[in-house]
């Protein structure tokens, strides 16, 4: 009976023009506040997201990708460097050891910030690296030595790197890839929440105006007026903010993070080549197997054509032209590498061994070794400069977001004191 005769007066309450003034009134600020509160979460989750689009996922992949780099590099130039006899050139056996040194710094920022799905291939990685870097040293030794086992020893090593380091890099690789895409797709998103609710507001405080001229015979409410105001201001900044920060992101991925994984795998196809036709020649005849990966590769890189595969998917991607002229410069290089990898395999199979292994490894122009690392940094250089794209657009979108999180509390504050002071002078006189 008591809550029956509570409904009853509220009814009779809200029945009377200052009941209902206080209804009203109410609603506003509980709508206003829960505008202010949902714009100011979204905010302040799009700016974590961009934080961590910044600092943490964007960096992450990268090292992702370059470990998946330094162990196909590493790979190729062990195998390159075995085909001379006795001492490897200096700048052959210095670029495995810095290979070698950026897998593991790569490997070591994995540890400490990847999350749990790379776990796995972390401790695979960890576990395996220093075991082929002893197969590496010991095959080393050996044909130092000018003994036949080093063979046998670099073709396990090479095993050991495709069949199990490369396969747990590459999940790796693609744990955090897929992490970094999440992110940027949830930063890239339109405000659906904040921009429905602003309008909810808005509507409310015209209904409201509309409502208070008929009850009190003033055309102007100046503290329901500053509300609406308040209430379009901020509805105007964080929608803006959100937006301009997810055009930046989604630019940041186009021009960005998706050429570079491109590139990376371009790279990583170029280098699997690279080991292939090494070992091709170290099999002395018995190399057909590695001649077969090397033309998989190659069509994986260039495609059948020399114009398709990952470096053709990249330059129809690229956004500037200096990022196709990159990716031409690279195609370039490719097309004469295979002319001359056929050259070599000629002249393996003419029975001059000794001149297709100078074409392979020499560092002279026109040499397999030259044109493979003029592909190799041309490739690197359209990647460095889309990891400064992906940076800038990052920056972009974090400065889009800047004071955005303060002005939606501040105009909230002033939505909600507008209400206060346009209604309940208003509701007072009906007392």
């Amino acid at each position: 009976m008591a809550f029956r005769a509570g409904i009853d007066r509220l009814r009779h309450r809200l029945g009377t023009v200052p009941g209902l003034l206080t209804a009203m009134a109410v609603a506003l600020v509980v709508v206003g506040l829960v505008f202010g509160l949902v714009g100011w979460l979204a905010v302040q989750r799009r700016t974590a997201l961009v934080r961590d689009i910044g600092e943490f996922s964007g960096p992450l992949s990268v090292h992702a990708q370059q470990l998946y780099r330094s162990l196909s590099d590493a790979d190729a130039t062990a195998a390159a460097a075995f085909l001379t006899d006795g001492v490897e050139p200096p700048e052959l056996r210095q670029r495995y050891l810095d290979d070698m040194a950026q897998a593991t710094s790569s490997l070591s920022v994995a540890q400490r910030d990847a999350d749990g799905r790379g776990a796995e291939s972390l401790t695979v990685l960890v576990a395996q690296l220093p075991i082929y870097a002893g197969l590496i040293e010991t095959a080393r030794t050996y044909n130092r030595q000018g003994l036949p086992l080093g063979g046998g020893y670099l073709r396990q090593a090479s095993a050991l790197m495709r069949e199990t380091l490369l396969p747990a890099a590459k999940e790796l690789l693609a744990a955090e890839t897929d992490r970094l895409v999440a992110a940027q797709r949830d930063a890239a998103g339109f405000p659906w929440g904040i921009v429905l609710l602003g309008v909810v507001m808005l509507v409310a405080l015209v209904a409201a105006q509309v409502l208070m001229t008929r009850s009190t015979n003033r055309v102007v409410n100046p503290g329901l007026v500053a509300a609406t105001l308040a209430a379009a201001l901020a509805l105007g900044w964080a929608s803006v903010a959100l937006v301009a920060a997810g055009d930046r992101v989604e630019g940041g991925r186009t021009e960005g993070s998706a050429l570079v994984k491109l590139l990376a795998e371009a790279r990583v196809a170029a280098a699997e080549a690279r080991a292939d036709e090494a070992l091709t020649l170290i099999a002395r005849g018995d190399g057909a197997r590695y001649d077969t990966e090397f033309g998989q590769a190659f069509d994986r890189l260039v495609g059948t054509d020399g114009s398709g595969g990952l470096l053709g998917r990249a330059h129809a991607m690229a956004a500037t032209p200096s990022d196709r002229a990159v990716v031409a410069e690279a195609q370039g290089h490719a097309r004469r590498w295979h002319a001359v990898h056929q050259e070599v395999r000629d002249l393996d199979s003419a029975g001059r061994y000794v001149d297709a292994v100078r074409l392979a490894v020499d560092p002279g122009a026109d040499t397999a070794t030259a044109l493979f690392t003029a592909l190799d940094t041309a490739i690197g250089k359209g990647i460095a400069a889309a990891d400064l794209r992906f940076d800038e657009h990052a920056d972009g979108a974090a400065g889009a977001l800047t004071g955005a999180e303060v002005a939606v509390v501040l105009l909230t504050v002033l939505l909600v004191a507008g209400v206060a002071v346009g209604m309940y002078p208003r509701i007072g006189e009906y007392r």
